[in-house]
């Protein structure tokens, strides 16, 4: 049982507590302004990825947009279906690509699978967005979500060096920004950070329930793809 109040009493918690609300968004404000104020790093390899049409560059990837964002979806080369917790984040970006579009931005899914594979899982999941294999570069590698070898998973590998991933593919978003034909990698985030992307977890941190993972063994064991539940 949940307390309960009258409607004078239950409008006067509500309005202090819409102090604290309105005190985190001027904060995350701030946080949004001192990221984009982060310095810029030039990417000087070459990449080359597979798209359903060839062989694409990172330059290409921009599609005439000045800026990207690239989520790291977690779809090793020999496994047969895409992580469920990024189909899950992918969910949430399926429509938005052709608003960020409009706001100079594109937005690309990369996976190290092969590109057979992502179009099949595509098609399987209804997306319309841009999906680009990373199998024969080290793009995911560089960017800190690909681990392939043992010596990869060794110490803390993951979120800048703070904590430990012991699996072959992790997620991740990383933000680049192209000025003539120079490309620079502008922001990267891992683990919670990615937590702002999901609009569903949003939603459910609104609800008395919240995500109401706290009893499950793992976080997520409730989750499963669309076409799964």
């Amino acid at each position: 049982m949940h307390k309960t109040a009258s409607h004078t009493d239950w409008t006067a918690a509500r309005r202090a507590f819409l102090e604290k609300e309105k005190a985190f968004t001027r904060a995350r404000d701030e946080l949004s302004t001192a990221r984009r104020a982060l310095p810029w790093e030039q990417v000087e390899t070459g990449y080359v990825f597979e798209d359903q049409r060839g062989s694409v560059g990172l330059a290409d990837l921009f599609r005439g947009k000045s800026q990207l964002l690239v989520y790291h979806f977690m779809f090793g080369p020999d496994w047969e279906a895409g992580c469920k917790s990024c189909t899950f984040w992918a969910d949430n970006f399926e429509r938005n690509a052709i608003h960020l579009n409009a706001r100079d931005a594109n937005l690309v899914l990369v996976s190290r699978a092969p590109i057979d594979n992502l179009i099949a899982y595509r098609k399987r999941m209804g997306w319309t967005m841009e999906w680009v294999s990373s199998l024969n570069n080290s793009f995911n590698r560089d960017f800190a979500v690909s681990f392939p070898g043992e010596k990869d998973r060794e110490g803390n590998n993951y979120n800048f060096g703070t904590i430990h991933f012991d699996g072959e593919e992790a997620p991740g978003l990383s933000v680049f920004a192209k000025e003539k034909d120079a490309i620079f990698h502008t922001y990267s985030t891992y683990a919670r950070g990615l937590d702002m992307l999901n609009s569903a977890y949003q939603l459910l941190d609104l609800v008395p329930k919240g995500r109401d993972e706290e009893a499950l063994e793992f976080s997520m064991t409730w989750l499963r793809r669309r076409d799964e539940y």
